[in-house]
């Protein structure tokens, strides 16, 4: 900033009211001298692991998006299927059947009574009833052993299976057999184990429980897996029993007893009578609880439901009654009348639908005609009941019809048929097919699995079996539907070839999600879960079905479909139904392995067929469409073009394959700390170990894919596939599709070496290692998932924290440092990697040395290997590593190697010198080159820290002993050498801002670095102190014209300096410029020379400003003070000072001044201010009491003015100022002090008395007024006593009077005119006097 003179404006009307006030802008203190540069913020650089976990977490957010089942079977009616007989589209695919073995059929042929059937299919059991004897067997057990019960004296009319209510038996005791004879009922203990060879063994108790049944022929028991209730109803009446049971008599209860909820008191004793038509009894026929709304359902021979709400208080209320002539009615206002759903038909079966998969549906009835009849229950106002409200009426939401007649397969078709029948809701929905019309029985389970029992006249002793399954893949992407479909099923038939006795879930109950939403997701745990199996019972044996899924369908398709030839017509239709990204996901799994197929033998196998693979591979590559980038569409062209790609299918496929691997471990928790029952710690992992390894197998086989098939995968196949590009937008289309596909490459690495690092913790002893970390760590630990282990900066800090506790629990055990880190480098070396293993073993040596002690030459050579060592890995140092190998150095007074390695390591997290550039820059805030520097400075502090730990020990030990260096002041004196001669600019910058910071500015002035002074020249645009110390440091150095500079830049400055600092800046600037030195251009000297000095006449008005506004007047106290901030600070221009101050406040002297600074030479202007000067001046005196006479002040003014401008021509204009003073005399002065008090004014000034003559002669012959006629003479008067004195000055010595003959010629003849113009007589004597004297000298 260089002040340039600037001339005077007039001010406006006005500008001055009372007090000076500076009007213009406010001049901010903010202490800034450099220029502001606007910083540009890059995007922030995202690594490859968290871009990858960000496509991972979309894909689960997407997968949990799935509908729930209330969205696709809303209100109203729908017929879609698509049903294919044991091809590759079958929902379901048959195992093998499991025969019942001879040994039932020997005990069959001795039946005398009755003989019943059923399923314990969890356990993999069956069961058999003949006559009051029970056996059960291990269906899956080619040659098993019969568990019998027989201890029932009377014929066995029901068997169930229940879970017993917590606390009443021993926790052996898993499960309660139900068994219901034609007397009583009885409880059975069951527990199980896992036998050898994978199943279940059961093992059969006796409780001595039991309750008289006689005469209800009880053949309906339902149990309540969440309470333990169970209840009952037999074929004596249609009555809902309970049995209850505990595990000791009381006063009033036996250990056993049954309780009636719907008949009470008497009337369970009196006998119904019927009069006239015999009336058919109805009966209660199936029981299904729903625990998750505490609701049990009934359905009645009658076809009525009847729904009970279970009370906390062990009461079951009669909620809701629902005829089948209400549910056709609710039917009729969906769809016209059909055959299929009138009076005559039955309702077989009903199951319920949980809250966790639906809120609004809550039942399924199967209808003999084969439709299915979805119900859902409200309570008031509509609203869904929850488990603790009871409902209070139920309404029809959606009915299912039975598939087209022609959809029955033929006896002759052949079984491998891949022919798929498609039979849409559009355009009609099909409301008359018979295809289920003879349905016996049918059963529902999660999320949709449905299977009906058909009976066909052509063979009335087997039956045909329909079931369908949820198409969830069409079902998770609607969009992609060409037309609306509405709960689209895949189905098959089977013939059984015998009867149906019962069936059961043998894997579980599905539930991909908690909620509704998500619930029927069965694309997402594909390969998370285990595949459901739903077990038939049938007279001949035990059928298994698998439910296929979407990778198996898509194997099975490919390899049914003509080969490679017929590639492209499969995959055509799975994209059309599924979409590219799904394609490409289960490509993807059918290549690496995923997918399973039933073999010649029965057996469930993985699917290798080379051809298979081959042309799930191809599939891949070849039809996972492209990367897409918007560049018509784009802005913001801020952004990097590359985050506008959008990758391709074949990205999203990937991804969400990952995703479904992960699913169950990836939000999952590591580690889960317990209590054993003694009371001691114990850490277990939240995921099973061999889930863990299923899983990185898994990864590891997709590994192999990528990495094998990486130069035919578009964005895989690395920088040779840009050659392959014809435009900029192929190009960075491309590179997108690269970034988001390696990135997931990454992440399936990382995650497969987190989980063997997972798996090596649990090898080694882990609660040993969580009790050795710190308490921030282990509670970090205990909230980390495999997500945060692999993905997030905190995992790798605490992996480096478990692998330095393993490290250090194997060295206490005595095993070898390397031999513990080379294992678990080789394992997972991205959490130990070979730099991991250095850093051990030059721990180890720094041990070592410390063992050996601080003196020895030992010690010194494990340090110095030390230390080698980890100048090699000092990238790789951790900030925790690093403070304890520094603490030991210091310790051991290894101080030089201390400080090399904390630069080592400053430089080597930031290898690009983010860190110096930010500095340069200004610091600019927000700046992520910031961070930068702050990693550095944690390595500069512990620096510093050796700074002082090598001060403090001269206190202990001297530098010089006898006039030789002590071995510790040499230690003191190498460190200090590193210090001086560091090559780290950021690192030497904060040293200076640590020195200052500590008092230490003096020692700051002794560095002889060379980037002390850039250092300086940086930090002086900050605050004054640094600026003052780099002019002290130049003036040291002789550097006078750095240090002038320097100077002038802070009076120049915006720091909060006061006008005096500034002018002291200014005037050390002026001597220090005025300095000379070899080696200093003149012209550049002289240029900093004249800015001084013209700025310090602009200042020294500014005071002279200042100190008279001090003592004005007429400003007031309150506005005093803001008037003196906005001028005793920094340096104004004149042009302010002029319009704003000065003239305003008739401070005329400093306008002249302020003339002279800005080299303003206009006459007029300049005469007007004198002017104004003196009649000011005359005005204050006379308003004075007691002070000069006005002539006095106004001889001042003039006289102190002339002083200041050196007698200049242009702004002391004596030919104007002499006849302007001889007016104000004559005027306002007459007869008021000496008479010559006006020309003796600028003969004090040492004006030049030619110049006065001159001026006086001009004044004579001009015959202005108010000198004309008689007043002429006081001119006159003035003109001698001018001579008289020019002529004793100028005859001085040897010189010439008047400076010469022409002069002294040219006064007398000036006299002789005076003489003749009416001088008094004193006067005329002393001209005649005078003139005599010059006319003696002429002659």
């Amino acid at each position: 900033m260089s002040y340039m003179p600037q001339t005077p404006q007039k001010a406006l009307p006005g500008a001055y009211v009372q007090t000076p006030a500076h009007q213009s802008q406010a001049l901010s203190q903010q202490g800034q001298v450099a220029q502001t540069e606007t910083q540009k913020t890059t995007p922030e650089e995202i690594q490859p692991t968290s871009r990858a976990a960000k496509a991972v977490n979309e894909a689960l957010w997407e997968e949990s998006r799935y509908p729930e089942l209330d969205s696709y079977i809303g209100q109203g009616i729908s017929s879609e299927y698509e049903v294919s007989a044991q091809s590759a589209w079958a929902p379901f695919q048959k195992i093998k059947m499991y025969p019942i073995p001879d040994r039932i059929f020997e005990q069959y042929n001795r039946a005398q009574v009755s003989t019943i059937m059923g399923l314990f299919a969890d356990f993999n059991h069956a069961w058999v009833a003949i006559d009051n004897a029970l056996y059960l067997w291990d269906y899956t057990h080619p040659n098993p052993d019969l568990v019998s019960f027989e201890d029932a004296t009377h014929t066995i009319t029901a068997v169930k299976l229940v879970i017993p209510r917590a606390g009443v038996f021993v926790p052996s005791i898993v499960r309660l057999l139900v068994v219901a004879t034609t007397a009583d009922i009885i409880l059975v203990g069951m527990s199980t184990q896992t036998a050898s060879h994978g199943g279940k063994t059961v093992a059969l108790y006796s409780l001595k429980m039991s309750t008289p049944v006689k005469g209800l022929d009880v053949d309906v028991i339902e149990g309540s897996d969440a309470t333990g209730r169970i209840f009952f109803s037999g074929r004596g009446s249609d009555d809902i029993y309970e049995f209850t049971y505990q595990q000791e008599e009381r006063w009033f209860t036996n250990r056993c007893a049954k309780i009636n909820h719907t008949t009470k008191g008497y009337s369970t004793l009196t006998p119904t009578l019927f009069f006239g038509q015999k009336v058919q009894q109805e009966l209660v026929v199936r029981m299904v609880m729903d625990d998750s709304r505490r609701l049990l359902y009934t359905l009645s021979s009658k076809s009525t439901i009847r729904t009970f709400f279970m009370r906390s208080n062990s009461a079951l209320d009669l909620v809701i009654t629902k005829p089948l002539n209400q549910i056709l009615s609710n039917v009729g206002h969906m769809t016209s009348q059909t055959e299929l759903l009138t009076p005559a038909m039955r309702i077989v079966s009903i199951s319920a639908i949980t809250a966790q998969e639906a809120s609004k549906t809550n039942l399924v009835a199967s209808t003999s005609s084969g439709c299915r009849i979805f119900m859902s229950a409200t309570s008031a106002y509509g609203s869904s009941p929850s488990s603790s409200t009871a409902p209070t009426s139920m309404q029809v939401q959606h009915v299912k019809f039975p598939p087209p007649e022609n959809s029955i397969p033929l006896h002759n078709q052949s079984s491998q048929s891949n022919q798929l029948t498609q039979h849409s809701s559009a355009p009609s929905i099909n409301t008359s097919s018979r295809a289920l019309k003879e349905t016996r029985s049918a059963v529902r389970y999660a999320p949709g699995y449905f299977l009906t029992f058909v009976v066909r006249e052509q063979q009335p002793g087997t039956d045909l079996l329909f079931a369908s399954a949820p198409d969830s893949a069409r079902i998770a992407q609607p969009q992609i539907q060409q037309t609306p479909v509405r709960y689209p099923e895949l189905a098959f038939w089977i013939s059984l070839g015998s009867r149906a006795e019962d069936v059961g879930l043998a894997t579980g109950e599905f539930s991909a999600t908690s909620s509704p939403v998500g619930f029927g997701n069965e694309l997402a745990v594909q390969f998370d879960r285990p595949t459901p199996e739903i077990a038939v019972l049938t007279n001949t044996g035990v059928h298994m079905l698998r439910r296929r899924r979407l990778v198996d369908i898509f194997a099975a398709a490919l390899r049914l479909g003509g080969g490679a030839e017929g590639l492209e017509g499969e995959v055509n239709r799975f994209v059309r139904r599924y979409g590219r990204g799904e394609v490409a996901s289960t490509a993807l799994a059918v290549a690496c392995g995923q997918a399973f197929d039933v073999t010649s033998d029965s057996r469930l196998a993985r699917i290798s067929d080379p051809e298979v693979l081959e042309l799930a591979r191809k599939c891949f590559i070849e039809y996972g469409g492209k990367p897409e980038y918007p560049e018509n569409s784009i802005h913001d062209r801020t952004i990097p073009a590359i985050d506008f790609v959008r990758p391709s299918p074949r990205h999203a496929g990937v991804a969400r394959y990952i995703s479904r691997l992960l699913r169950s471990i990836w939000k999952a928790p590591i580690v889960i700390e317990k209590l054993t029952p003694t009371g001691g710690f114990m850490v277990v992992s939240a995921v099973g170990l061999g889930k863990l390894q299923d899983t990185s197998q898994d990864l590891t086989k997709l590994k192999e894919f990528l990495t094998a098939n990486k130069s035919f995968i578009e964005g895989l196949a690395g920088p040779e596939a840009l050659g392959n590009v014809h435009s900029k937008r192929e190009e960075v289309s491309l590179q997108g599709e690269h970034r988001a596909l390696h990135a997931l490459a990454v992440l399936i690495e990382r995650v497969i070496e987190g989980i063997s690092f997972v798996l090596v913790l649990y090898d080694e002893k882990i609660e040993e290692i969580m009790i050795s970390l710190a308490n921030e760590s282990r509670q970090q630990l205990r909230n980390l998932s495999y997500e945060g282990l692999c993905t997030t900066d905190l995992g790798k800090m605490l992996a480096k924290d478990l692998v330095k506790a393993i490290v250090n629990r194997n060295i206490v055990s005595g095993s070898n440092v390397e031999t513990v880190a080379e294992a678990l480098r080789r394992r997972c070396g991205s959490f130990c990697s070979a730099d991991d293993v250095v850093i051990f073993k030059a721990q180890e040596f720094v041990k070592r040395g410390a063992e050996a002690g601080a003196d020895s030459d030992v010690c010194r050579d494990y340090l110095n290997e030390s230390l080698r060592l980890l100048r090699q890995v000092a990238g790789s140092l951790s900030m925790e590593q690093l403070q304890w190998t520094i603490g030991q150095y210091v310790a051991l007074q290894f101080y030089a190697a201390s400080i090399q390695l904390c630069l080592e390591k400053a430089n080597e997290s930031d290898r690009g010198n983010r860190a110096l550039t930010w500095i340069q820059e200004g610091r600019p805030p927000g700046d992520r080159r910031g961070e930068a520097f702050e990693g550095r400075k944690k390595c500069y502090d512990l620096i510093y820290q050796v700074m002082l730990s090598v001060e403090r020990s001269r206190t202990e030990s001297p530098d010089m002993v006898d006039g030789q260096l002590t071995l510790s002041g040499k230690r003191r004196e190498e460190a200090g050498d590193e210090i001086d001669t560091a090559d780290d600019e950021v690192f030497q910058t904060d040293l200076y801002d640590w020195y200052l910071q500590n008092g230490r500015a003096d020692q700051l002035l002794e560095v002889e670095s060379p980037y002390i002074i850039t250092y300086l020249q940086r930090r002086s645009s900050e605050d004054v102190a640094h600026a003052d110390l780099l002019w002290r440091y130049y003036v040291q150095k002789e550097r006078y014209q750095d240090a002038a500079v320097v100077q002038l830049a802070l009076a120049k400055s915006r720091f909060a300096l006061s006008l005096d600092k500034r002018i002291e800046y200014l005037g050390n600037a002026r001597t220090n410029a005025s300095t000379t030195r070899p080696g200093i251009v003149r012209s550049s000297r002289t240029e900093v020379l004249r800015e001084v000095s013209d700025l310090l006449e602009v200042a020294n008005i500014q005071s002279d400003l200042v100190q008279r506004l001090r003592s004005d007047g007429r400003i007031t106290a309150d506005r005093r003070p803001k008037v003196m901030e906005e001028l005793d600070g920094a340096i104004l221009p004149l042009t302010v000072l002029f319009n704003t101050y000065c003239e305003p406040a008739y401070y005329f002297d400093l306008c002249i001044l302020i003339y002279e600074a800005a080299d303003h030479r206009v006459a007029s202007d300049i005469k007007a201010t004198w002017q104004n000067l003196l009649e000011r001046a005359h005005t204050v005196a006379e308003q004075t009491d007691q002070g000069p006479e006005p002539y006095e002040m106004v001889a001042e003014n003039v006289r102190s003015l002339g002083t200041k401008l050196g007698l200049s021509e242009t702004m002391f204009p004596v030919t104007e100022l002499l006849p302007m003073l001889k007016r104000y005399a004559h005027n306002f002065q007459h007869e008021s002090g000496p008479e010559t008090w006006v020309l003796d004014i600028f003969i004090d000034l040492q004006v030049p008395f030619e110049t006065l003559y001159a001026t006086l002669e001009n004044m004579f012959y001009n015959d202005e007024p108010p000198f004309q006629g008689r007043q002429r003479r006081l001119i006159a008067n003035d003109i001698v006593y001018i001579a008289r004195m020019w002529f004793q000055d100028s005859s001085r010595g040897s010189r010439s009077a008047f400076g010469g003959e022409d002069n002294a010629i040219a006064v007398s003849q000036m006299l002789h005119m005076v003489m003749q113009s009416g001088l008094d007589e004193r006067r005329l004597e002393e001209c005649q006097n005078l003139r005599m004297r010059i006319e003696n000298l002429l002659r």
